[in-house]
């Protein structure tokens, strides 16, 4: 029997040893793990795939003591449970998320609209590999280095645009995400062109990509970086306060736990700690 089980996540590395009995507080501090409650995040949800995918991977390479399955088991449950029963995962908290919910607010039909995406680096990827989960087809990229541009757009099935062809970009363009690290603007009031077409533009850079004079324009909206990081830090506050939720909920869970941990016979398990 296997009689540890380690939890590698991209923000911890944790082990769970069996030695008995199963331990009150190792499994309200995994409960919580799995709720989010410990994320930097508050209620994250990569983190309960992530602890799907090393119980299933301790499984596959040998039998867990019957604790660690159950313990790990009822852990899932724990964070499927509070996601289903509270608001702890709701509302976007990161600015790529945050930037993919304005879009999806004033583009209801983005599968059939153009998103142009200014900037290579992790927070652009993050803001495509959302705008695909929102159904995103159309989606150009633009950046200073054409070769990192094309790498991005190959991973997502995008379009590359050079950035020297902007106002071209800008004409095509429903919506554009901007975060580069230049060190000025990058969009001027002179490079947009009057439509009748509404456009929205979203400056996550600091400083600033788009000149605030842009949201002058006939038939544009600007949402710049701090109102980005208002809309974020009033999701993180919401969340914060489904805490006290999602505690009842995993004290319920860690009594059944220890119900069913007193009534198998002694000799089936070690404690895990």
């Amino acid at each position: 029997m296997q009689t540890n089980l380690r939890l590698t996540t991209c923000k911890r590395s944790e082990d769970y040893l069996d030695t008995g009995t199963i331990s009150a507080e190792s499994a309200r501090h995994l409960f919580r793990v799995a709720a989010g409650i410990e994320s930097p995040l508050v209620g994250e949800t990569a983190i309960l795939g992530q602890l799907r995918r090393c119980y299933q991977e301790a499984k596959s390479h040998e039998s867990l003591t019957p604790n660690l399955n159950r313990l790990f088991q009822q852990a899932i449950h724990v964070g499927r449970r509070v996601r289903k029963e509270t608001a702890i995962s709701r509302g976007a908290v990161s600015y790529s998320q945050v930037a993919v919910e304005i879009l999806s607010r004033e583009i209801p039909d983005l599968k059939h609209s153009i998103v142009s995406i200014i900037g290579v680096n992790e927070l652009t990827e993050s803001v495509i590999n959302f705008l695909r989960g929102r159904g995103a087809t159309n989606i150009i990229l633009a950046n200073r280095s054409q070769d990192r541009a094309q790498a991005l757009a190959d991973k997502y099935g995008a379009t590359v645009v050079p950035l020297d062809q902007k106002q071209r970009l800008l004409t095509l363009s429903d919506a554009i995400v901007s975060a580069t690290s230049a060190p000025h603007s990058i969009i001027h009031q002179a490079d947009v062109t009057p439509t009748s077409r509404a456009r929205l533009f979203i400056d996550l850079a600091n400083p600033r990509d788009i000149d605030p004079e842009v949201a002058n324009i006939q038939g544009v909206k600007l949402f710049d970086l701090p109102r980005v990081e208002s809309e974020a830090h009033q999701n993180i506050k919401a969340r914060e306060a489904e805490i006290a939720k999602c505690e009842t909920i995993i004290e319920e869970e860690v009594a059944e736990l220890l119900r069913w941990e007193s009534h198998r016979p002694a000799h089936q398990g070690r404690r895990a700690s």
